[in-house]
């Protein structure tokens, strides 16, 4: 059963082409996101405490990946009841196998460069779910709108000043961003004293695990890397990168000059 008009769905189409991007308000059931958000926090503090924490690997820069586990499966339930998944499969257009994921930004994170998940020919679609109410003070998202129209090498994105199209997205919990991977955007700073946890789905991604996704890790919340590998090389980039972030612009644009890093494997 289609739980969206013809007309809402081309409607959907048209935003989406336009921006790269769609929000949908209330979707996804408050009291269960609470609950998830305490085990997430639990876990996350159990493993720090037993030493199982990796060093590095965006604890620094304050941006953590996380497998939500098997306790997460109601959300995406909300999504395909609600007709989430409806659109993202009228929008995309393709085979979907998803992938269960969640950004765990930590108090005092900073802000991360501007950049489309993945690779621009292999896009996939990603369902943002707010675990929390996401604001200015704990790291709403900060998206570039329409930059997902075209491939961007960096030098072109930096003389373009496509940053100049910023637009920040709060969002309250249960509230879903659809999204796709070509669209460039950053994870933002965390103000306020506590992490700010928030679901990714992604639907079409090459390396969405066969099966019942939400039994990867055998269905038990964990705590992966996020742009820097957790070793002594890594470290010393990460802590390069909070310390003086330009260094990294400048290495992103003279790398854009002479390869497509990006656009293809």
């Amino acid at each position: 059963m289609n739980l969206f008009s013809k007309s809402e769905l081309e409607t959907f189409s048209t935003t989406y082409a336009t921006q790269g991007y769609l929000v949908f308000k209330d979707v996804v059931p408050k009291a269960a996101l609470a609950e998830l958000k305490a085990r997430i926090f639990d876990e996350f503090e159990n493993s720090k405490r037993t030493g199982a924490l990796f060093e590095g690997g965006g604890q620094i820069s304050g941006h953590l990946n996380c497998f939500p586990g098997a306790g997460s499966r109601f959300a995406l339930e909300a999504l395909e009841a609600r007709g989430i998944t409806e659109v993202i499969r009228e929008v995309y257009g393709k085979p979907m196998p998803v992938r269960v994921s969640c950004n765990f930004n930590l108090p005092k994170s900073v802000a991360q460069h501007y950049h489309m998940d993945g690779v621009f020919t292999e896009d996939f679609m990603i369902a943002n779910v707010a675990v929390v109410d996401t604001d200015l003070v704990n790291g709403a998202i900060d998206v570039l709108p329409g930059t997902h129209s075209r491939f961007y090498e960096f030098w072109r994105y930096a003389v373009q000043r496509r940053y100049r199209l910023t637009t920040r997205l709060p969002l309250k919990a249960g509230d879903v961003l659809v999204r796709t991977s070509r669209l460039w955007h950053r994870g933002m700073p965390n103000r306020s004293q506590t992490p700010r946890p928030m679901l990714a789905f992604t639907f079409g991604e090459k390396v969405a695990p066969k099966g019942d996704p939400f039994q990867f890790n055998g269905g038990k919340i964990n705590f992966d890397p996020n742009w820097f590998r957790p070793n002594l090389l890594g470290r010393l980039r990460e802590r390069t990168f909070v310390t003086a972030p330009i260094t990294y612009s400048a290495y992103r644009f003279a790398r854009s000059l002479v390869g497509k890093k990006g656009y293809d494997s």
